[in-house]
């Protein structure tokens, strides 16, 4: 794990845009966990950092981006998602109070909605397919927040979901050298046929932040850089002039 002890220093004029960049696997909520571990509690610490360094810049709306929405799905106001599936019945909530017949919402939009609620944040939220990230950020007022959720290669150990490829190791290292640096261009690049063949969930998330922000002037932060059950976990912010 790699950690910078400081924050992204603002950009001089107002910022444009924020992203935390977050790992979506279930047992980051505390009531899926089996048992308490310290690697998962310095990941959550970790997206905490992020999570509270993107609100930081004050955004109108956050877009929760991630794995499992359709393009075109726009998730909102009544939907909910839960742990159920794994076990817990744990409802959340995506944005304010659960109505019947709302959309039930993937895990990693789940995820990030409580990561949401755990930092206080009570504004507008929305859920999206990483094919719907770009234009909707186009079409957002600024500041708009992005909190992207999203796993590296699950193939990292021999213990890993998807068993130990050697590739998968250089390649989370590029991901994590690229959110280190604020390389958007490196991210929207990633190929996406090597990221499925590694089983790293996050590349689509990754491509679509990068292409989204590509151009700009992007102050950054690693905060964690993790692969402690064979999968890689990279958590990061990013602020945007």
């Amino acid at each position: 794990m790699s950690a910078v002890p400081e924050g992204p220093p603002l950009p001089g004029a107002r910022a444009s845009a924020a992203v935390a960049f977050c790992p979506a696997p279930p047992l980051l909520h505390p009531d899926v966990e089996v048992r308490p571990d310290d690697a998962t509690a310095a990941l959550r610490a970790a997206c905490a950092a992020a999570v509270g360094d993107l609100l930081a810049v004050a955004p109108d709306v956050v877009v929760v981006v991630g794995p499992g929405a359709e393009p075109g799905m726009r998730l909102g106001r009544g939907d909910a998602g839960s742990f159920r599936g794994f076990g817990v019945d744990v409802e959340v909530p995506f944005d304010g109070r659960a109505r019947p017949g709302g959309r039930r919402v993937p895990v990693p939009h789940t995820l990030g909605a409580w990561l949401l609620d755990q930092a206080g944040f009570a504004g507008a939220r929305v859920g999206v397919a990483p094919e719907d990230l770009v234009q909707l950020v186009r079409d957002l007022p600024a500041p708009v927040g992005i909190l992207a959720m999203g796993d590296g290669s699950a193939r990292r150990s021999v213990k890993a979901p998807g068993y130990l490829d050697e590739a998968a190791e250089p390649f989370d290292a590029a991901v994590a050298r690229a959110l280190r640096t604020g390389d958007a261009g490196a991210l929207r690049d990633l190929d996406p046929a090597e990221g499925e063949r590694l089983a790293a969930a996050g590349v689509p998330v990754w491509r679509a932040v990068g292409a989204a922000l590509a151009g700009r002037s992007l102050a950054a932060r690693l905060h964690s850089d993790c692969a402690p059950f064979g999968v890689g976990y990279l958590v990061a912010s990013w602020v945007a002039a």
